[in-house]
């Protein structure tokens, strides 16, 4: 069995909010966009599915981690534009705080993962 994100696709969700967040936080975009970003943080390389994406937006917008604005398009349809708000950089803090916490619990799982089976 091939280990990747590819078998297992919940793990790359489970960080969908922080990096949304994260990706928000450098500056406000539109879904699209966000979706072509994404894929340069996920594990694989490619691209989220953007009913994901957009489920997560709307969820983050209802909770008030994110704001949108309809922007008109120059060539085409209006866009909402997502930014996050104060109550989402808070957030984006404490996963950063829980991710860091994690990772040496990580680390050492690996290096007692590559000790006993390798």
């Amino acid at each position: 069995m091939k280990g990747g994100e590819g078998n297992y696709p919940g793990f790359f969700e489970l960080l969908m909010q922080p990096f949304l967040l994260f990706l928000l936080c450098q500056k406000p975009a539109h879904g699209y966009e966000l979706i072509q970003r994404l894929g340069s943080l996920s594990f694989s390389g490619a691209e989220p599915d953007p009913a994901t994406v957009y489920r997560n937006l709307r969820r983050m917008e209802h909770g008030g981690l994110v704001a949108s604005r309809w922007e008109a398009g120059e060539s085409g349809p209006a866009r909402r534009l997502y930014e996050v708000t104060p109550e989402g950089r808070e957030v984006l803090k404490g996963w950063v705080t829980a991710i860091a916490g994690e990772k040496d619990k990580l680390e050492k799982f690996i290096q007692e993962y590559n000790n006993l089976c390798i």
